[in-house]
């Protein structure tokens, strides 16, 4: 099965901009791999990624696996329907479809966000969730909003649009400055999040972010200075991330160590990593299956490409310490300096970048 596929999450900036060079070269962290750091490398995945088969193999629905959202104890499908994709999908009504047979296939996990494409991606995601479907799938979007202002708006009005009185697992959004963690807990964006939850309309509390894993450790310390645990955290995991300024080399220990339920995205890392010619898109689902993410979260833009993505989850095997390597051999070359990674290395990806007026 060969398709072009396209994962998870660009923001609505990014919507008209598929430039596959970076604007800007912003870090050559980790630029080289010696033989020692590799077979490490290929070490670390494969004991994290332990037990995997059994557990992954022990819950499914429809042959897709489900795993346990870390200390949650909410079973969530391995693949997970990214949001973004959907609300650029030129048919509304095909939107609506490939939620609906995502679902009916086994998916329960959906991802989403305030922002994407101008909140046509929620809206159509309300609509898909209609007649029974809500009741299906853990729902999850992520919200912009630094402060009480700005986080109370937002969370309201994904709630009116995806028509629901309650989100199961909502997120603080592009966590990529180092600044953003101060910030969401100084500002009154947690203290929103954290009443709605008492409330009954949040369940759990995540974030996400894609730009340094630096900084994904900066908002677990501030969040543990404030005596405060993220039920699940999101951020890129793939055959490139493994090579450079590394999410799963640096963040991932941390999360499976605390029980806190880990979102891969970015397993293609967009279109780029396949545009490298160095794997093929099954091969990228299967290198983020294979270590101990709860779900990975993919864009499917059309029915062809959903199925490529329920293929994936149901013949994903644990891979094997060969496997792995050649793997992650085949893609070091090509992931020297992040130019396969442009969440990482350009302002290709940060909606908040441009649109600065969404954290308030």
């Amino acid at each position: 099965m060969t398709l072009n596929h396209s994962d998870s999450n660009q923001s609505h900036s990014e919507c008209n901009d598929l430039s596959p060079l970076p604007d800007r070269i912003l870090t050559n962290q980790d630029s080289t791999v010696n033989r020692r750091e590799f077979i490490g490398m290929t070490a670390a995945s494969l004991l994290m990624a332990g037990g995997l088969g059994a557990s992954a193999k022990s819950d499914s629905q429809n042959e897709i696996p489900y795993r346990t959202l870390g200390r949650t104890g909410e079973k969530v499908s391995l693949i997970g329907l990214g949001g973004y994709h959907l609300g650029s999908q030129s048919d509304p009504q095909e939107s609506i479809r490939i939620i609906r047979a995502g679902i009916d296939e086994g998916i329960n996990f959906l991802d989403n966000c305030w922002d994407y494409n101008g909140g046509e991606s929620e809206i159509r995601m309300g609509k898909a969730l209609r007649d029974g479907y809500r009741q299906k799938a853990l729902l999850m979007t992520k919200i912009d909003g630094r402060n009480k202002a700005a986080a109370t708006a937002q969370l309201n009005e994904s709630l009116r649009r995806l028509q629901t009185d309650r989100i199961d697992l909502l997120q603080f959004h592009e966590v990529i400055r180092d600044s953003d963690p101060d910030r969401i807990f100084a500002e009154g964006a947690m203290e929103v999040v954290q009443e709605a939850q008492k409330a009954g309309k949040v369940r759990f509390i995540g974030f996400t972010g894609h730009k340094s894993p630096d900084i994904h450790l900066k908002m677990l310390a501030t969040a543990s200075k404030h005596g405060f645990k993220f039920d699940a955290v999101q951020m890129p995991l793939n055959v490139m991330d493994a090579h450079f300024n590394s999410f799963e080399k640096k963040v991932l220990p941390i999360l499976t160590r605390d029980g806190i339920g880990v979102l891969g995205m970015k397993s293609m890392g967009d279109h780029f990593i396949l545009g490298s010619k160095t794997v093929t898109a099954v091969e990228c689902l299967h290198y983020a299956m294979n270590l101990p993410t709860s779900v990975v979260i993919t864009g499917c833009d059309s029915l062809p490409i959903l199925e490529q993505a329920l293929h994936a989850a149901r013949s994903f095997q644990p891979m094997d310490g060969a496997q792995v390597a050649t793997l992650l051999a085949r893609t070091a070359k090509a992931a020297e300096v992040g130019q396969f990674e442009l969440y990482k290395t350009s302002h290709h990806f940060d909606g908040t970048f441009a649109n600065p007026q969404w954290l308030g």
